[in-house]
């Protein structure tokens, strides 16, 4: 019987559950400006409601990004930490996989090709393209940032698929992608939807390195200076 604490932080959502053999056991999620404040609070209320300790613990899964380098960042900052303290194995899960296999087990359409959206200002996003079917997933489309308009996904509309847009993304976009054959799920991401994956490469004993695995970030940090700063 395996506990996983499962850790999403690739959006603003910070997000953390426990699951046991597939199964979710407790779950703490919020939007909020502060993962590193509300992380290790959410961890703890997990755990409490879970009935367990943390050295129950199995192993820790992350979600891998794309998605915002500082909360990314705290998110592995805190896996990490757990996993060299507790002798435990670290697991990377793809955020937008996990994200389309959520949008998946609404629409339920084979047909359909599944994209995955993270904000990444104005019209950009991190994303991308998978076709479902039975529940096995493909990628079509690897992972990229993306300058969203209305050539956007052309070809596939052009060969009469339907397109499945999902997160933080994706609802911004919708006033340059065709309305009648684009659906929109209102489904961002969340630690819950990590747990299908996070067991399953557990089962396969399929870990990362603790030492010097880092996320897919896509893109460096955005820093400026304060514009109170005066150069001398």
């Amino acid at each position: 019987m395996a506990y996983i604490l499962n850790i999403e932080s690739s959006t603003n959502i910070c997000s953390v559950c426990i699951s046991k053999e597939g199964e979710i056991l407790s779950i703490r999620e919020a939007s909020t400006n502060s993962h590193a404040s509300q992380m290790t609070v959410f961890i703890e209320q997990c755990l409490e409601e879970s009935n367990i300790k943390i050295t129950e613990l199995n192993a820790v899964a992350i979600s891998n990004g794309p998605g915002s380098y500082t909360s990314l960042r705290v998110g592995i900052s805190t896996a990490k930490g757990i996993c060299y303290g507790l002798s435990i194995p670290l697991i990377a899960v793809d955020t937008l996989t996990s994200m389309a296999m959520a949008a998946y087990e609404i629409v339920k359409d084979d047909t359909a090709i599944y994209c995955p959206m993270i904000d990444a200002r104005r019209m950009e996003v991190y994303h991308s393209l998978f076709e479902i079917t039975n529940g096995e997933v493909k990628i079509i489309e690897p992972m990229s940032p993306l300058i969203v308009d209305e050539q956007s996904f052309k070809r596939y509309y052009n060969e009469g698929k339907r397109l499945i847009f999902s997160g933080n993304g994706s609802l911004k976009c919708s006033s340059v992608l065709p309305l009648k054959t684009s659906i929109f799920v209102a489904e961002n991401c969340s630690s819950k939807n990590m747990i299908q994956l996070s067991t399953t490469k557990f089962e396969m004993k399929e870990f990362v390195d603790i030492a010097y695995h880092t996320p897919q970030y896509l893109k460096a940090p955005n820093i400026t200076t304060p514009k109170n700063v005066i150069n001398t």
